[in-house]
């Protein structure tokens, strides 16, 4: 390590997430203050050098940068809400609305903070890797100041602009992607099984699926933004009789079918309303109620 100052941070919060957060701060040779409420869960991160603060309001006067990592919006506020932050940049890393993260972005200007709210697209395990993606947005000369001390949290930290709920909407964005994709999982390993194969035996498999996702989506966000919904490669009307003969494999197996029967519904309020010629990205506009 080099022999340069590294900033003195504070972490609230010490579940999972936050802990590796930390973990990552000490790592990388920053100061690291910690506070949490349960006093206990710093008590391994003590041994690696964290000083433990008794308040919210001492471990915020430890140190310029404050990182927030909490359960939800509403804890983030019962944590803070007598605390001076002035002269302090607050980087919330908490889950929330992007409106949650406007307000609270709005309650921390208003107290003299420096407001960057953060989007962690990693699992604890991940944090301070290659692999680690953390996505941030709000004040620009906030996250400028803290920048050189997110480095240790991910190699990926793209500012993504001055709304303060730009990230959190990234978030939501991406995470509707993954939690649809854990269905389709949960729903392929129900059929593999009621079909005498192990879910096991379809991994090998499984990227020949996968892969197609980021062209898809690709496909789909320039169509949809262009307005034009060409059936080159399917169209929605071929689409449906395969989705239609794919529920009904499912469903005599007696698995739940919740889940594509929201999915029929959108197909067919796509064709009752004659769009059987046009491609699968006509489905957006169809969810969103826009055309």
């Amino acid at each position: 390590m080099s022999g340069e100052t590294r900033t003195p941070v504070t972490v609230l919060g010490l579940g999972l997430m936050g802990s590796a957060i930390a973990r990552a701060f000490l790592a990388a040779g920053h100061p690291t203050t910690v506070w949490n409420r349960t006093a206990a869960k710093a008590d391994a991160l003590a041994e690696l050098g964290a000083t433990r603060a008794p308040s919210v309001s001492e471990a915020v006067g430890a140190a310029p940068l404050v990182v927030v990592s909490l359960l939800n919006d509403e804890a983030v506020a019962a944590a803070l809400g007598e605390v001076s932050l002035r002269g302090r940049v607050l980087v919330n890393l908490t889950s929330s609305t992007p409106d949650q993260s406007r307000a609270r972005a709005a309650w921390a200007t208003s107290q003299g903070a420096e407001y960057v709210d953060g989007a962690v697209m990693a699992v604890p395990q991940g944090i301070g890797t290659p692999d680690a993606l953390l996505l941030f947005s709000g004040s620009e000369s906030g996250y400028r100041t803290a920048e050189p001390a997110l480095r240790a949290l991910a190699e990926q930290r793209p500012y993504l602009g001055a709304d303060h709920g730009r990230a959190a909407a990234f978030d939501a964005s991406l995470v509707s992607v993954f939690w649809l994709s854990l269905l389709g999982v949960s729903l392929g390993i129900s059929l593999a099984e009621a079909e005498g194969i192990k879910g096991s035996e379809l991994v090998p498999f499984a990227p020949a699926v996968v892969t197609l996702l980021p062209d898809l989506m690709a496909q789909i966000a320039g169509q949809v933004e262009a307005g034009d919904y060409p059936g080159d490669d399917t169209t929605l009307a071929s689409a449906f009789e395969a989705f239609s003969t794919l529920r009904g494999v499912i469903a005599r197996h007696g698995i739940d079918t919740g889940v594509l029967d929201a999915s029929g519904e959108l197909f067919r309020r796509a064709l009752d309303a004659g769009h059987g010629a046009d491609g699968l990205a006509r489905l957006v506009p169809i969810m969103s109620g826009s055309r």
